[in-house]
């Protein structure tokens, strides 16, 4: 299986608890393909929105495609994701609960398609985040001490 990871959302694992991750297909134009697989996307700023029966990716930066001339795509335009209706069904009751989102994790090309990761989320609190901080600087820090005693 041939995967290439176009994008990341690197604030995401930070920012929120990760619940339940999904794989969707992106609709996408073509200037749009060319740029993603050119790595010219960004999802700082992108979330998903669901109305009940279909699932869009908002916010999310495909920079116009040099080539493409007055072909070219709007870079903040609403993206439709393809889902299976049981897996827009189950994010929806899970989105309906307080404090639960659903955000991009990653973009890839896999098999010649691009595929977008989403995740339903919940928001860290101020004191989850330091912990995760701290947890981390444990780890390092035991890491090293394995290393100098070899």
């Amino acid at each position: 299986m041939d995967l290439k990871v176009v994008a990341t959302n690197r604030k995401a694992r930070h920012e929120y608890l990760i619940l339940e991750t999904y794989e969707a297909g992106i609709v996408l134009r073509g200037s749009e393909i060319k740029s993603i697989r050119s790595g010219q996307i960004s999802l700082a700023q992108a979330y998903v929105s669901i109305d009940g029966k279909e699932a869009w990716l908002l916010n999310a930066h495909i920079a116009p495609y040099d080539q493409a001339s007055h072909f070219n795509h709007d870079p903040l335009r609403q993206r439709k994701l393809l889902l299976h209706r049981s897996e827009i069904r189950k994010m929806w009751e899970n989105i309906r609960q307080k404090g639960t989102t659903i955000i991009p994790l990653r973009v890839y090309i896999k098999n010649g398609h691009a595929k977008i990761e989403i995740a339903v989320a919940k928001g860290k609190k101020l004191y989850d985040k330091r912990a995760d901080i701290a947890k981390r600087d444990v780890e390092r820090e035991m890491e090293r001490q394995f290393k100098r005693r070899d």
